[in-house]
């Protein structure tokens, strides 16, 4: 028999092996949740658990398989027959085995995100009188998920969905979601989230089945547990009922998924509800030195509503503390973790140990252009690269043509923008004007205007009015101007039309911040030289992202802070903390300043040796300007003791030198830095 005693810590030994009945392993960041549950599994065989009346539920198939080995090397290869996988994979078997109760044949076909939204948009095609102008299958199949997830009616989550997008009647899109279910019924079809919804139903109407699968699994083990929606709760509350031997490992102050459908209460109201649960909470963290878990107990220490946790760091002091940086703005920041990432490569660190964590992706425009012009190899582990992104690519196509006529290419792209506009009739006007696109020219913008059809043409005179205009700007060096003309008169609506509410918000965000890198960047002479110069660089940095996830590199890693959960590395830069960005704004706005909260203390928990945090003085504007910002309440919140505070001072010829502003923007201003609407194009 295993002496687990000497395996374990005191914590993860009483979680592992603790005896019958409900129980919530509170396991607070880098505290070895992984290795609780796997001799939690290995101690259970080992008592005579049958492996297979073992379930264990976990958000990744690794995870379970990672487990699975790792118990495997404690207790030999009988585990293997040990129930594992996500929710979903779990009720696919499940399906597979008893769905013919719900008029299901074991064959069925899973349906990948792809097979999903071509099949909503056929439906859409076929139900609509105009399918181009009805909302995107790509929103009504997040509208559909939504609902399924949540547990709500589809029409009351379209209400909530498009109070901004589109101006589509909730009721079209409930009409369409019901035909969506027909069709997936004929082509004995489950999609990704047919799977939990199905799999609960199969344990609610079935008395037999739910009878059976009650009795056969004997103990139900759920990883990240806070992380757990309506429907995964319910489900793993309905196995349990019977044996109530659940054991449930999750972390409350790591709940930082609320906007998919994660729910804190389900952690929270754990010991609620299933009475007599025990407690065990896991505190002894490996990872982090004693000052970075300082910072991370002071943040979460007056939170409302938690689980009180404290860390405790089994590692020495490395005698620095965490370093707050109070920069004058997103450039400067940049510059600091250029400057600091090579000082610790110097040191013996290599790139790879290093991570630059942010709340939204716009906020690493400025790292990204600096890392890519002084060559220093990165990777972006959250998704494309910002210039790869669709909707920065559409407003380069157009600043693209003001600068190159002959840019078929760009010219191409912006045309497709409007609606009835495909690849070969953008061919066609393209031959049709000669090969040349001037925007400059009056000709030429009555020539094209009289190229688009119907549906298009109302679109075209404002934008044809930025076209006019961007002269001006360019002779006012009021380059930012150009991209807000487009945007307010054109872009904004086209991307509401395209994506949801929040998507259409975040890549508005993301243009604003372009606005501002070029209006403030360089130091040419004039708007459309600071306008070439910038796109010269895109196109530079652009040739590097083709590179930059080769396998096996030395490379920064960039992410956004919640692609990074679960992640670690020796050191990690934390920029943007400023009031309005992290927190963001938009969070406080929709009530989830409390999540903004644990957002931070997870980014904090990523670190194990070094943790940069950095805080700009200012946000760019798009004219050029600059609006001052507060430093964020989380920084604020840390008492003086715990930090080393490292100010870089403004450097007024460094400004004329890299003309990093022209000034405060007036026009930006409002009492208490609050920005909406037409506002974003001067403070974002």
């Amino acid at each position: 028999m295993t002496d687990f005693s000497k395996l374990l810590n005191p914590g993860q030994l009483a979680a592992a092996t603790a005896g019958e009945g409900p129980l919530l392993v509170l396991a607070a960041a880098g505290t070895g949740k992984t290795r609780t549950l796997v001799h939690r599994v290995a101690y259970l065989v080992e008592r005579g658990v049958p492996p297979e009346r073992i379930l264990l539920l976990t958000f990744t198939n690794r995870a379970a398989r990672e487990m699975r080995e790792r118990a495997g090397l404690l207790v030999g290869d009988a585990v293997h027959s040990i129930w594992s996988g996500t929710f979903h994979s779990i009720c696919a078997r499940l399906l597979r085995r008893y769905g013919s109760v719900l008029g299901y044949q074991p064959g069925y076909t899973i349906l990948d995100e792809d097979d999903q939204k071509k099949l909503i948009g056929d439906i859409i095609k076929t139900s609509v009188p105009d399918p181009k102008e009805f909302t995107k299958k790509d929103v009504v199949a997040k509208i559909i998920s939504e609902a399924a997830n949540e547990n709500l009616p589809v029409q009351f989550v379209a209400s909530r969905y498009l109070t901004k997008t589109a101006d589509v009647d909730p009721e079209a899109i409930d009409v369409i979601a019901k035909k969506y279910v027909a069709r997936k019924q004929e082509l004995e079809a489950m999609d990704f989230d047919d799977l939990l919804v199905n799999g609960l139903k199969l344990l609610k109407e079935s008395d037999k089945i739910r009878e059976m699968l009650q009795e056969h699994f004997l103990h139900i083990l759920v990883d990240e547990y806070q992380d757990t929606n309506t429907l995964q709760a319910e489900f793993t509350d309905i196995l349990a009922a019977k044996h109530r031997n659940i054991l449930a490992v999750g972390d409350d102050f790591q709940c930082i998924y609320t906007w998919r459908g994660a729910r804190i209460e389900n952690i929270l109201d754990f010991p609620k509800r299933w009475e007599g649960c025990g407690i065990v909470k896991l505190e002894a963290n490996y990872r982090s030195v004693p000052g970075i878990l300082d910072i991370a107990n002071v943040v979460m220490k007056d939170a409302p509503r938690q689980f009180e946790k404290h860390l405790k760091s089994c590692r020495p002091s490395i005698g620095s503390r965490p370093s707050v940086h109070r920069v004058y703005d997103s450039r400067e920041q940049a510059s600091e973790i250029l400057r600091i990432s090579k000082e610790l490569v110097y040191s013996g660190y290599k790139l790879s140990d290093m991570a630059v964590l942010y709340r939204s992706h716009f906020q690493s425009i400025d790292i990204q252009m600096t890392l890519a012009r002084s060559g220093v190899p990165f990777r972006i582990t959250s998704g494309v690269g910002v210039f790869e992104q669709i909707h920065v690519k559409d407003v380069l196509s157009y600043l693209r043509l003001l600068i190159n006529p002959r840019d078929e290419l760009s010219f191409m792209r912006f045309v497709c923008l409007f609606p009835g506009v495909g690849e070969k009739g953008a061919q066609k006007m393209w031959a049709k004007l000669g090969g040349m696109f001037d925007g400059s020219r009056r000709e030429d913008r009555e020539a094209l205007g009289s190229l688009f059809g119907a549906k298009a043409k109302p679109y075209w005179p404002a934008v044809a009015k930025c076209f006019e205009v961007a002269g001006d700007h360019f002779q006012e060096d009021e380059v930012g101007e150009i991209i807000e003309d487009f945007c307010d008169l054109y872009y904004e609506d086209h991307l509401r039309r395209e994506w949801d509410e929040k998507d259409a918000e975040d890549r508005l965000e993301d243009i604003a911040e372009l606005a501002g890198q070029i209006a403030s960047g360089g130091n040419q002479e004039g708007g459309r030289a600071r306008l070439e110069a910038f796109l010269q660089d895109v196109a530079l940095l652009t040739n590097l992202d083709m590179k930059r996830n080769e396998p096996d590199a030395d490379k920064l890693t960039l992410s956004t802070i919640h692609q990074a959960k679960g992640m670690e590395w020796p050191v990690v830069f934390v920029p943007w903390l400023s009031e309005g960005l992290f927190p963001s704004a938009k969070a406080a706005e929709e009530n989830r300043a409390d999540e903004e909260r644990r957002l931070f203390y997870v980014v904090v928990t990523r670190a194990k040796d070094v943790l940069h945090l950095f805080s700009p003085t200012v946000r760019k504007t798009s004219d050029g300007g600059m609006f001052p910002v507060e430093e964020s309440v989380f920084l604020k919140e840390i008492p003086p003791e715990l930090v080393e505070k490292r100010r870089t001072l403004f450097n007024p010829a460094y400004q004329t030198q890299n003309s990093y502003s022209r000034g405060y923007s007036q026009r930006g201003y409002q009492q208490g830095g609050g920005h909406s609407g037409s506002n974003r194009w001067r403070f974002f």
